[in-house]
This record gives C-alpha cells, sequence and structure tokens, in this order.
C-alpha cells in the first residue's frame, strides 16, 4: 500500500465530565498532530572517543497540535472562551475509519481569525500539549 487518505481525520474535544464525551470541532480543514521532541545533553567530555561529541537522551515534549479551521463563530465560541482556562483539557485526534486514534492534554495557546474581503472567514488555532501523548491504535 502506498498511502493513507487523511480524509475524514477529526480533532475532537473532551467535556470533561464523567464519563467524558468529545465532540469534534467542527469545519477542520487542516491538522497538525503532535509534533513529539526529544531534548538531548551533550555528555561530551575531553576523553570521548577521537573528539566526536557524546549526547544521551533528555525530557521529551509532545510539541503543538495546530489546525485550520472555516471559521463560524457561533460554532467556535467555546475554543475562543478556552484561552480563558489555564487547565489542560483532553483531545483526540481520531484517524479515519478504524485506524484509532492519538489521545493527548492540551491548552489552547492561540486562536487567530482572519476575514479578507476575497476569501472565507478562517481560523488557526495552535494547541500545547501537556504530557505524554497516547497512541491507540485501530484495527
Amino acid at each position: 500500500m502506498a498511502g493513507l487518505d487523511a480524509f475524514g481525520t477529526q480533532l475532537q474535544r473532551g467535556n470533561g465530565a464523567g464519563p467524558e464525551v468529545f465532540t469534534a470541532i467542527a469545519n477542520v480543514t487542516d491538522i497538525t498532530p503532535p509534533a513529539l521532541e526529544r531534548e538531548t545533553i551533550d555528555v561530551t567530555t575531553h576523553g570521548s572517543p577521537d573528539q566526536w561529541r557524546e549526547h544521551i537522551g533528555g525530557l521529551k515534549d509532545g510539541g503543538e497540535v495546530s489546525i485550520d479551521i472555516n471559521y463560524d463563530p457561533r460554532l467556535h465560541d467555546t475554543l475562543v472562551a478556552d484561552l480563558d482556562d489555564p487547565n489542560p483539557r483532553n483531545y483526540k485526534v481520531v484517524w479515519p475509519g478504524t485506524l484509532g486514534d492519538w489521545a493527548f492534554k492540551a491548552i489552547l495557546k492561540g486562536f487567530e481569525p482572519e476575514a479578507p474581503h476575497d476569501d472565507k472567514l478562517a481560523a488557526s488555532c495552535t494547541f500545547k500539549v501537556s504530557g505524554k501523548p497516547v497512541l491507540n491504535p485501530g484495527i
């Protein structure tokens, strides 16, 4: 197989209740899932073999998630309100079909709407991942 169609991928937002209910964020046109990173720590010494730097793994970071949406203030007021919440919320990137999901906690850190005179209302949202994202494989 050469690849998989991304059409139908969703970013879902948890409501914080128990049991938690996840709802797809409306009108998403593009999703960039968590960009995982790991710091490296330089442990080079004067005795490092052949003067090559040596490194070990440091802290890991879930990075950021970004989405672009066809902005509708009536549908996206919840996202704007999330900027006031300092606590991480549960989200999921749900892959199409039975491919599973990627669950994570995040804080909405940016909401940028735009209203060009010759195009649609749109917005870009950026979420900072808090803690370890969990990949739940599909079938």
